[in-house]
């Protein structure tokens, strides 16, 4: 599982034309689910994006997570994050989750960031999308699931 995680001031998605996930200071995430991905995977990415230390504290350093400044998600699903580029010059996107696989993890991944008392927004899963933000810092991070969980 791979993520594209910016600190946002403001983000959105729209689909054809209507608004359908918005969220004001936070984390705008893009989500990609690999075939290998299982509900540990889910669990350790929400638990790892919440309490990420990136928000600033009153003496300007990285020292708060998402949950400590009550901030929200917007969480989109980009199954090009799993495109592997080193070979020829098309993307092969092999390692990428099928899609119904895809959704239910993506799914999962929402709810278990709900549950921990974050305000969360999402993308339309499958839809051409349009995403906006204004990036604060900036900050922009790329995590990934370990390879042993």
């Amino acid at each position: 599982m791979k993520a594209v995680v910016q600190r946002v001031a403001r983000s959105q998605v729209i689909v054809a034309g209507e608004i359908v996930g918005a969220i004001d200071a936070g984390l705008m995430v893009l989500l990609g689910i690999a075939r290998n991905d299982t509900p540990t995977h889910v669990n350790w990415m929400a638990e790892k994006l919440i309490h990420l230390r990136i928000f600033e504290d009153a003496a300007g350093r990285m020292n708060h997570s998402l949950l400590e400044v009550g901030g929200e998600m917007l969480v989109v699903s980009q199954f090009t994050l799993l495109g592997d580029c080193r070979k020829g010059r098309r993307p092969s996107f092999g390692a990428a989750a099928p899609p119904e696989m895809a959704n239910q993890r993506y799914k999962e991944f929402v709810a278990q960031v709900a549950r921990n008392g974050i305000s969360v927004q999402t993308g339309r899963f499958g839809a051409a999308m349009s995403v906006s933000l204004t990036n604060d810092g900036p900050v922009t991070l790329l995590v990934e699931t370990p390879d042993t969980l």
